[in-house]
């Protein structure tokens, strides 16, 4: 069996010293062991960014790609290959602002990948422009007097487009982050994990102690009924989003693969792929 050790491999990340990222590597590690993977069991996808760089860190199948694009990818591949299970990965201006069309229709397609965002409100390899989680009067080198803009509320936005899978964690919290990654990899259909990973380089004002002072738990309010789109609606906006663990799971709807007429069982990358004579003729034929 498989422990967090198998999916280490010889690349050290250049990541900060204090990123968040650190913590959400781990945990995908560990959650991968935990719920049985070998490391070709698993491919993570990612984009571009500080975080992009996450898929080299991991012994498994891995592909950067370009800047939000993660999703596309991972998507083909779950499909090409329905035994991997497929985590994506980015940072917040990776999902929510060039790639946040493919959020949206990955949420709505119910595919069944696990994506995994590292929410740092701030655009980190780039040296700390604005992001689209940047608060209002965020200051920052793009945004000199402030952002005028709202930020955007991605856990309201999951549940608005029909999300099957809404959860929230903070980088300091491994146990916790393990345990819904766990949960998202077995659960049937897409699973968005926002991971407050704070950037300790540019980003001054969302801090490991600003968060652990304005974080809340769902643990710790009593009768919290993650089975509930009204509730988990209702507690975001109550709290300013600003809380941790399992937001809303809906375990009947059918994924994107369930609902899909004629797809095979056997993956598409180990399907026999070869055209007799015959046949190929046939289609040539059809183009002349």
């Amino acid at each position: 069996m498989a422990t967090f050790k198998d999916f280490r491999n010889s690349v050290k990340p250049n990541w900060c010293p204090g990123c968040g990222d650190f913590s959400v590597q781990a945990a995908i590690q560990r959650a991968a062991a935990n719920v049985g993977l070998q490391p070709e069991n698993l491919a993570v996808i990612s984009g571009i960014g500080c975080s992009g760089r996450i898929s080299g860190y991991i012994n498994s199948y891995g592909f950067h790609g370009i800047h939000g694009r993660s999703l596309p990818i991972a998507q083909g591949v779950k499909m090409a290959n329905r035994d991997l299970t497929v985590i994506a990965s980015g940072g917040d201006g990776d999902g929510f602002a060039i790639g946040m069309g493919h959020t949206i229709h990955a949420i709505r397609r119910n595919i069944n990948v696990t994506y995994i965002v590292m929410d740092n409100q701030i655009y980190g390899l780039t040296k700390g422009q604005t992001s689209p989680r940047s608060a209002a009067g965020f200051k920052t080198k793009s945004t000199p007097m402030g952002s005028v803009e709202q930020a955007i509320s991605p856990m309201e936005m999951a549940l608005t487009a029909g999300a099957t899978f809404v959860a929230q964690s903070f980088s300091t919290d491994l146990k916790d982050l393990t345990a819904l990654i766990e949960a998202g990899i077995k659960h049937e259909g897409f699973s968005l994990i926002n991971v407050f990973s704070p950037c300790v380089t540019y980003n001054k004002v969302n801090t490991y102690d600003w968060f652990k002072e304005n974080l809340t738990k769902l643990s710790d309010i009593e009768g919290y009924d993650s089975s509930s789109r009204e509730t988990a609606m209702q507690t975001l906006m109550k709290h300013n989003s600003l809380v941790t663990g399992l937001i809303y799971q809906d375990t009947e709807r059918k994924s994107y693969q369930q609902l899909i007429s004629g797809y095979s069982e056997t993956p598409l990358a180990q399907a026999d792929l070869t055209l007799d004579q015959q046949y190929f003729d046939k289609l040539v034929t059809e183009f002349i």
